[in-house]
């Protein structure tokens, strides 16, 4: 004869901190303060908020109904006595099905459980008859939860109909956005293509509208909407303008796929890194009025590049790489500290069709923040079309950088004074 198995599974109910939690918390439940009445409309909107499914707020709607209208008064205690079997003869589930969700109900915090001795249900009642106590599945956090529940649904259905509507513009923009690139005959073949391949690109970064959060919809019809009106050749909107449309989100949901090789050709790529020096040698003309202009030619002899003395890093204050890069607020961007034009780098990368790997090799060269000012610069640049190939710009200035001959400062200064001579004209 073998030695005899000693079952080492607990017997009874689980008990969780969590669950000790939500019955002390049953404990201090204010009687009177919520009728049947709005508990039975609140559980029935729960599901919308993820909290539980249909099945559990049919059975959640079930207990509510099952206690008395008078047992949510200041006097009354909402205990349910019914067994499992009885409750799901009631929801048309079978027991062990309701035995599991009522654990499901009390991890979630909408029920707790006042067991007996032998977890049988039953009520303790007085001399004359009155309900005092009893062992059974208890209401009471429900009304302790109340507000807090409420303010959840409430959220819910407010995100909900932002999602709705931000959903009905995104494909609205879109809309208008082919139609105007339909009938845009006084653009040139080069610029509509153009911007055809950047309606494109939002498109399938957006990929099944109905599954893109709003944050991303909205960003991408303020690019929609602006890239019509390249089409229609209105003119730049000021920063003034700008400042009554603050697109932006401080956590920006990422919900659009990566892109780690550029649109271009490596032909195209390193065309750009030969043409940076003479985009930026004809963009110091443009500036020319600014005390900084733009980094100084690459095209240096080998004796000026060895030359051991070298300028100092100007420092430039966030406000002005902002005033100075319109491209920022038009793309949906408006940092208020270094920290958030970090943050919008990766996605600046994405709108622009930079690797993820050109990116990084910049962040390791010249830091976040100069990398971000980097990458910020080069969304100017090819908002305005001064460069093809995005990502072959970025890596000529970080290997500027790693011949510290990259002073982003006067880029930014540059531009200003570009724009500051646009406006004037």
């Amino acid at each position: 004869m073998g030695e005899t198995q000693v079952n080492l599974r607990p017997a009874g109910r689980r008990i969780t901190p969590q669950r000790a939690h939500f019955r002390r918390l049953a404990e201090s439940a204010e009687m009177g303060a919520v009728t049947r009445a709005q508990l039975t409309i609140l559980v029935q909107s729960l599901p919308c908020v993820g909290l539980i499914n249909g099945t559990e707020s049919h059975l959640l709607l079930a207990l509510v109904n099952t206690a008395q209208a008078d047992t949510f008064d200041k006097s009354g205690r909402p205990i349910i006595f019914k067994s499992n079997k009885q409750l799901a003869f009631e929801i048309g589930r079978s027991v062990g099905r309701v035995s599991r969700m009522l654990s499901r109900l009390f991890d979630a915090g909408l029920i707790t459980m006042q067991d007996s001795g032998n977890y049988k249900r039953y009520p303790i009642r007085n001399c004359e008859g009155e309900i005092t106590d009893g062992c059974g599945i208890d209401l009471r956090i429900l009304i302790v939860r109340f507000a807090e529940l409420d303010e959840m649904v409430r959220r819910a259905r407010a995100e909900k109909k932002a999602a709705d509507a931000a959903l009905r513009r995104y494909r609205g923009a879109l809309r208008n956005a082919r139609q105007a690139l339909a009938i845009a005959t006084e653009q040139t073949e080069r610029v509509a293509r153009l911007i055809e391949g950047r309606i494109d690109r939002v498109s399938d970064r957006v990929g099944i509208a109905g599954k893109a959060t709003s944050s991303v919809l909205r960003r991408a019809t303020a690019l929609l909407e602006w890239f019509v009106e390249r089409l229609m050749r209105l003119p730049r909107r000021s920063a003034e303008g700008h400042k009554t449309r603050n697109m932006t989100c401080s956590k920006v949901e990422n919900g659009m796929h990566k892109q780690t090789t550029t649109p271009y050709s490596l032909a195209d790529s390193n065309d750009e890194r030969r043409s940076a020096d003479a985009e930026q040698h004809k963009s110091v003309k443009a500036g020319y009025a600014s005390k900084w202009a733009f980094e100084e030619s690459l095209g240096r002899r080998r004796s000026e590049i060895n030359r051991p003395q070298r300028l100092p890093h100007a420092k430039v204050a966030l406000q002005d790489v902002v005033r100075a890069l319109p491209a920022l607020k038009a793309y949906g961007f408006a940092p208020a500290n270094w920290g958030d034009l970090a943050r919008a780098a990766p996605l600046m990368c994405r709108f622009t069709g930079i690797s993820e790997d050109a990116r990084r090799r910049a962040v390791e060269q010249m830091g976040e923040q100069q990398a971000a000012v980097a990458v910020a610069v080069t969304l100017e640049k090819y908002d305005r079309q001064d460069v093809k190939s995005p990502g072959g710009y970025l890596r000529a200035l970080t290997d500027r950088a790693a011949a510290g001959e990259l002073h982003l400062a006067r880029s930014v200064f540059g531009l200003a004074a570009r724009n500051s001579m646009e406006i004037k004209h």
